[in-house]
């Protein structure tokens, strides 16, 4: 795994941060992830506006460019040797003199292996379950995860695949996904408020524009468990279906013909970007 850290290329193994980095002490760090298809990194504009917004918005100053950053994944990537990469790009709150102050970041870009979901995981689906929640800065790509971590023991206990948050009966996000439903009138919805606004979510939203009627808004629990279809969207798992969730089956238990048709339309330009 070949990294990059401040202004130098390493082995990931040599890359290092010191104790007193905000990052280790008070999960102060934000960062992005995506992928390579073919040696080239998938969306990756969108991603490196969305890392300078998550930047800004936490007060840490990005000491490259869009193109330096740009030229330095393609550096990685060829370094790696690795066609299908995950480029994970991490901007800390540096090392901070009280383990407090924001001091001068860190910047630490890795390439490493990435693992998909595949055809097979998009057949069987996801079972997940709900959990009140709201995450801090939600619209802010931080390090944070300390829920989804905890809730680990209780999707092993429930033999769920993944948690979908909601708080006052109104559903947000996954941890680490978007959501999207879909009526039984056939119409797309995704939740506007308190969300990170994902990637994936952005390509799919484009692509259901002639498919189907969108909207986005404020969607009820009530709403989650008499949808026709439900799936989630992310880098590694781009789109997956949700077939059953708090142990109610959604649909008849398998992908949905919105799904599928979203699925085929995401991996075709998937594969001719």
């Amino acid at each position: 795994m070949s990294a990059f850290l401040n202004d130098t290329f390493m082995a990931a193994e040599a890359a290092r941060l010191h104790v007193t980095d905000l990052s280790i002490q008070r999960s102060y760090a934000v960062f992005d992830f995506f992928r390579t298809v073919n040696w080239r990194p998938l969306f990756i504009d969108d991603h490196l506006e969305r890392f300078f917004l998550s930047a800004a918005s936490m007060y840490l100053p990005v000491n490259k460019t869009k193109d330096e950053l740009i030229n330095i994944v393609q550096q990685l990537v060829q370094q790696s040797s690795l066609s299908e990469a995950g480029i994970r790009i991490m901007l800390t709150g540096g090392y901070s003199p009280d383990t407090y102050t924001p001091a001068n970041p860190n910047l630490l870009i890795t390439c490493s292996p990435v693992k998909t979901a595949t055809a097979a995981d998009f057949e069987k689906g996801f079972s997940v379950i709900t959990y009140e929640h709201q995450r801090e800065l939600p619209y802010i790509k931080t390090i944070n995860y300390a829920m989804a971590v905890w809730l680990q023991p209780l999707l092993k206990e429930k033999k769920a695949d993944d948690v979908l948050y909601h708080y006052n009966n109104i559903i947000t996000e996954f941890p680490r996904s978007n959501v999207f439903v879909v009526t039984k009138e056939k119409k797309l919805l995704t939740p506007a408020r308190h969300i990170l606004k994902g990637i994936t979510r952005k390509q799919v939203l484009s692509l259901a524009a002639d498919v189907l009627m969108t909207e986005e808004r404020d969607i009820h629990l009530e709403e989650v468990y008499n949808a026709a279809e439900i799936f989630l969207s992310s880098t590694s798992k781009k789109l997956m279906p949700v077939v059953q969730i708090d142990n109610i089956v959604i649909g008849q238990g398998k992908p949905g013909v919105v799904t599928r048709e979203l699925y085929r339309r995401f991996l075709e330009k998937e594969k001719n970007q």
